[in-house]
């Protein structure tokens, strides 16, 4: 699928976060990556092979405030 060089890394990849943007609709919340892998705002995955990959957004941390 991917014809850049150096090409995307392949959806099977750990680092399948990094191929191209070839479609980005923000106000429906999801982005088609070169590599076939659609990419969600939640950043959720599903995979060409049907693959769905959970959403992993880093956890937050709440900041603790304490008196002076």
């Amino acid at each position: 699928m991917c014809q850049h060089q150096p090409a995307c890394p392949t959806a099977d990849s750990a680092d399948r976060d990094a191929a191209r943007l070839m479609a980005h609709h923000p106000e429906q919340g999801w982005s088609l990556l070169c590599n076939g892998v659609l990419l969600f705002e939640d950043t959720g995955e599903l995979l060409p092979d049907g693959k769905i990959i959970a959403p992993h957004r880093p956890l937050r941390t709440e900041q603790v405030v304490t008196a002076a």
